[in-house]
């Protein structure tokens, strides 16, 4: 269930999301956790029919343009988080972090508003998903994705960022195995060009 205003209406088609720490806090500042979310995608992609064309992770935030091969999109979202939130919790409480007490307070805090989460919630509820339906919108949203590291200043260039598919895209290589978007397929409809995956 959405609770941002917006919604996923068609689960096979590809869509952009972003998943917010609560209160914005820089977990991902630690590249422990980096690869928590890493390892959690390479694993959906071999074992959970995740087709991802886009990522970047930030310190408090992560988008995806992702696609189900099972039409099932919203599971596949809940899985992700859930099993992120598991592996990361586990990390803070038991791995050398010096803002332990201070975040899992926080975690703590949020779940007050809500009834889902008992004891800790790390993801903001909602993904703010959004259809992607044009080829022009896909590239939009990949070139936002790879532009996020170099607006705020951690690299000058886009590839340069280690926790994004750039690299996939200008290298041909990356830390997650993507589909790149760069064949499309072109099914016109009217006057409009619509983009399709080959799981479309």
């Amino acid at each position: 269930m959405q609770t941002d205003g917006y919604k996923i209406r068609d689960q096979s088609r590809p869509h952009f999301v972003t998943f917010t720490v609560v209160g914005w806090i820089d977990v991902f500042s630690r590249k422990v956790y980096k690869d928590i979310v890493l390892d959690s995608l390479n694993y959906c992609i071999d074992h959970k029919g995740m087709v991802l064309f886009g990522y970047v992770i930030m310190s408090n935030h992560i988008h995806l343009i992702m696609q189900s091969e099972d039409g099932d999109l919203s599971g596949l979202i809940r899985d992700l988080k859930k099993h992120t939130t598991k592996r990361i919790l586990s990390q803070i409480k038991e791995g050398p972090e010096s803002r332990r007490e201070w975040m899992l307070k926080l975690f703590r805090q949020a779940t007050k508003t809500h009834q889902r989460n008992k004891e800790f919630q790390l993801w903001r509820y909602g993904n703010h998903p959004e259809e992607i339906v044009t080829e022009k919108f896909l590239w939009s949203k990949l070139d936002y994705i790879h532009l996020n590291p170099v607006r705020t200043g951690i690299v000058s260039k886009a590839s340069h960022y280690l926790y994004s598919s750039a690299s996939n895209y200008v290298n041909d290589e990356g830390l997650v195995d993507i589909t790149k978007a760069d064949n499309p397929v072109i099914d016109v409809h009217g006057n409009d060009k619509f983009w399709k995956s080959i799981i479309w």
